[in-house]
């Protein structure tokens, strides 16, 4: 299934996120519906953006200490290479080494249903069957074209979809080899999903979110993604370029945890 944006499919499989085809859950459950008392705050934030060539190969500055993808802005983005998912650091995060090895999608459209995951693993501390939740998604979301099995992605949408009314499946080493029809048989527990979902719409908003000093300090977003030790462990992405992204049809879903 192709991806709107450039008209065709990726040619990285790794990116896995379409764009929906209606707004409906960004218009009935934006985060300004909610009082600022109500909001989440130090929680993971799970995007699904338009990927840019330029993220491709992250750099370290020499100032921060931190890796960057497009350290030049917004205004320094060039060719769109396709749709990826991925989950957005909070304050007091405890991701580290162990998830980082854990989450790595290979080479498979998997990214919405590794994104959440690794969100998920952020709230409740387990590790999550992240390619259940991808066959899940594709189960629920709007396209024919998308099946258990196959290697088309999914959106953002539909994997919370499935948090909210099915919960997630808590990984066990048993399930390592299995295909999309043994995935088919795990038993959910709706304790491992989610409340309830938001969306935001600005920066500003994912930033209140997300309640990351380091984040606020630097002007960008860490992203934790799923590509392995190839890539770093959290990189982060300027605010501005953040900030283009969600306006070329990005998705940012805010969470509530059980």
């Amino acid at each position: 299934m192709g991806y709107r944006p450039i008209g065709s499919d990726p040619a990285d499989g790794r990116l896995g996120r379409f764009v929906p085809d209606d707004w409906r859950h960004v218009e009935r459950y934006p985060l300004t519906a909610l009082a600022t008392q109500d909001r989440p705050t130090r929680s993971p934030v799970v995007i699904g953006v338009n990927w840019y060539k330029e993220f491709d190969v992250p750099e370290k500055d020499e100032k921060s200490g931190e890796f960057f993808v497009a350290k030049g802005g917004a205004k320094t983005l060039t060719r769109i290479r396709g749709g990826h998912c991925v989950c957005l650091e909070p304050g007091e995060s405890t991701d580290g080494d162990k998830q980082y090895a854990f989450y790595d999608q290979g080479s498979e459209g998997a990214c919405v249903g590794f994104g959440w995951s690794r969100c998920m693993t952020l709230f409740n501390g387990d590790l999550y069957a992240a390619r259940w939740l991808w066959d899940q998604s594709k189960l629920r979301d709007e396209w024919d074209e998308t099946n258990p099995g196959d290697n088309n992605g999914t959106s953002v949408r539909a994997a919370a979809e499935v948090l909210l009314e099915l919960g997630h499946v808590p990984w066990s080493e048993s399930y390592a080899d299995d295909d999309h029809v043994k995935r088919a048989a795990y038993t959910p527990d709706v304790k491992n999903g989610i409340q309830a979902y938001r969306w935001a719409k600005t920066v500003d908003e994912v930033h209140e979110v997300l309640g990351n000093p380091r984040a606020d300090e630097l002007g960008a977003v860490p992203f934790l993604n799923s590509w392995g030790p190839g890539y770093p462990h959290r990189t982060f992405l300027p605010d501005d370029v953040l900030a283009r992204l969600i306006k070329e049809d990005g998705e940012v879903g805010l969470p509530t945890d059980r």
